[in-house]
């Protein structure tokens, strides 16, 4: 066991499925690599070992991740008998009594669920940063952040405590922890992973349920896994032609692929990431590709509200909901500043703002359609700036003041004059992966670059909507020319 942080997932169940490896040695050799690394990360919110010793020592599934270790976000669906706090204090004795499907579906294919892992509260930002669970802090240097929201997952993937991880992706939640962390992230099409039983879609159709991992196939694997419609879905991705497992290694042949170094919905880009985009496209003309400067016009103005709206709005949803899960009338003391405050957008949001915003998103996944009518990808540095410091983004004083003002006087008037605020500032960070969830496009982030100050800088490739495929195939191609699984995290 002394290689396990050098496996991946589909390393470690060749090694079982050949009885070379059993799956109790794994799951103890994860606990141990959780549990040397947890405490200075922060990853973990919940432990779940002695349910994962007695799934490993049998009998379990078949399947394809028969004995693999792997932990789940605390968020983007339920496991049942399992605390679901969101990381807010307001859910900390909540227990759901099923599985979602999706991790059903994972736990039908043998994986064994070891912890729930920390995010930020209500996976609303892109920082894990919550009141309620603390900062969780980023492997590659303690002092900075892992992203969000699904920033425990990717810690424990990049610190090689666990080969893969569940998580899920409403602006960016796969992605953006992904870059920060120096692994893998697929954000798939819409309708490509069921959110059943509990939500027909999340956030108008913006969320997406996958997974981080450390290799394109077993990028690849966690999709097969989980992907597939269910009865009563809204809508479904395309059937793929084949499984996603053999896509890996098939050669993409030549493509035409767009790049872009200019913010999508900020202001400017970091020189770092600038560079990781340039060499990027070094690499890929040498892999064949045609690769060409140019980016799909949009009006970010009227995408950035549309996209604040929308999860304004589902926000406040949520949070009836949850308060009908508990059975407690909702309270602002249990919620951040922030969060409450985009629950007050939701309530002040018209039904014909709402159904703007979600005009909006269908004119610009048109755009993005006709766009790809020319180019097959689309080519973005994942984030704009290197990972950011921990408490970099935490409200000033006077914010606060303005927030907790709002809190016991909403008036709309000054609830909307702070949200025209949100839109013009508050995505800068995270500027390049919010449209592509409002489009429903599938996204990848690639650990291709690094900062002069040694922290990972990820690389996004969008396909059309329904082309996966296209982007695990390219993915296996780079990771073949430029491998990353040599560099390693300073802890």
């Amino acid at each position: 066991m002394t290689d396990y942080s050098s496996w991946d997932a589909t390393e470690i169940q060749r090694r079982i499925a050949g009885g070379e490896l059993q799956p109790i040695e794994a799951v103890e050799a994860a606990v141990s690599a959780i549990e040397a690394v947890n405490p200075k990360l922060n990853a973990v919110v919940h432990r779940m070992y002695d349910a994962a010793r007695a799934a490993a020592v049998g009998p379990l599934p078949a399947g394809p991740l028969s004995g693999v270790p792997m932990v789940v976000k605390d968020f983007d669906g339920f496991v049942k008998g399992v605390p679901f706090t969101a990381s807010t204090s307001f859910l900390q004795d909540f227990v759901p009594d099923h599985d979602a499907e999706a991790i059903a579906r994972l736990r039908r294919a043998g994986a064994v669920f070891l912890a729930k892992t920390n995010l930020p509260e209500l996976a609303i930002f892109g920082t894990t940063e919550s009141r309620f669970r603390g900062a969780c802090r980023n492997p590659w240097n303690l002092a900075h952040s892992t992203g969000g929201s699904s920033g425990g997952s990717a810690a424990l993937v990049a610190a090689r405590a666990v080969p893969v991880a569940h998580g899920g992706d409403g602006g960016g939640s796969l992605r953006i922890p992904a870059s920060a962390c120096g692994v893998v992230a697929l954000k798939p099409s819409r309708g490509r992973v069921p959110m059943g039983p509990d939500q027909g879609e999340g956030w108008g159709g913006y969320v997406q349920w996958g997974g981080l991992t450390r290799s394109v196939r077993d990028t690849a694997l966690l999709l097969d896994v989980m992907s597939g419609p269910i009865p009563g879905d809204l809508y479904a991705a395309p059937t793929p032609e084949r499984p996603f497992v053999q896509e890996p290694g098939t050669p993409p042949g030549k493509l035409r692929i767009a790049f872009s170094g200019t913010s999508l919905f900020g202001k400017a880009t970091d020189p770092a990431c600038l560079a990781a985009l340039d060499a990027a496209v070094v690499l890929l003309r040498g892999l064949g590709h045609q690769v060409e400067e140019a980016r799909p016009s949009f009006n970010r103005d009227k995408m950035v509200r549309a996209y604040l709206t929308q999860v304004g709005v589902s926000i406040a949803a949520e949070m009836d909901e949850m308060s009908r899960w508990t059975g407690k009338p909702l309270d602002p003391q249990h919620f951040e500043p922030a969060t409450w405050f985009l629950s007050q957008v939701g309530r002040v949001i018209r039904g014909t703002e709402l159904q703007e915003a979600r005009d909006a998103a269908a004119e610009a996944s048109q755009i993005l359609a006709e766009f790809h009518t020319r180019w097959d990808l689309f080519l973005t540095p994942t984030l704009a700036y290197p990972p950011i410091v921990i408490g970099e983004l935490a409200p000033k004083p006077a914010e606060l003041f303005g927030l907790a003002v709002l809190r016991t006087l909403p008036i709309e008037k000054g609830i909307r004059a702070v949200l025209a605020e949100l839109a013009a500032n508050s995505l800068e960070r995270t500027p390049n992966t919010m449209l592509f969830n409002q489009t429903g496009q599938p996204a990848i982030s690639l650990p291709l670059g690094m900062s002069p100050a040694g922290l990972p800088l990820g690389i996004q490739l969008v396909a059309p909507y329904g082309h996966e495929a296209r982007l695990l195939q390219i993915a296996a191609q780079i990771e073949e020319a430029a491998p990353w699984e040599g560099r390693r995290p300073t802890l």
